[in-house]
């Protein structure tokens, strides 16, 4: 079963600093953590894929206009102040190991080496439409 792991902000549920704040060994620890993360699913064969996101101030959201020009605005919205930071795509036994996945990622190291605890959405990958369609 395919499943998306969805690493989400929002001023709400961070409670560390943000990342320019970071000292560059603390970066280069969660970066790492992160790599040695993606590199023990791929041998396990249970990364589809993996993807971090620029920051959200460079989102640019699109809509279709009738007759126009999209409409393009920047993004996140700022009455939602939440963002998509990163995902990963796994295709592992069942929800049971994508939690066990998604809890294991949530612990990145952060400043100090403390884990983040990060909300990490976990969510299964439809492999079809529903059949009452």
């Amino acid at each position: 079963m395919k499943y998306m792991l969805l690493m989400q902000f929002s001023e709400k549920n961070v409670d560390f600093p943000k990342l320019d704040e970071w000292k560059p060994e603390e970066i280069q620890a969660h970066i790492r953590f992160m790599k040695d993360t993606n590199t023990a699913l791929a041998e396990a064969g249970e990364l589809v894929d993996a993807q971090g996101l620029a920051m959200p101030e460079t989102a640019r959201i699109v809509r279709s206009h009738s007759g126009g020009a999209p409409v393009i605005t920047e993004g996140p919205f700022p009455e939602s102040k939440e963002w998509v930071a990163g995902w990963w795509i796994v295709d592992c036994d069942g929800e049971e190991r994508a939690i066990e996945i998604a809890a294991a990622v949530s612990a990145a190291p952060g400043p100090g080496g403390s884990p983040l605890n990060m909300p990490i959405e976990v969510r299964q990958v439809m492999s079809a439409p529903p059949t009452e369609l």
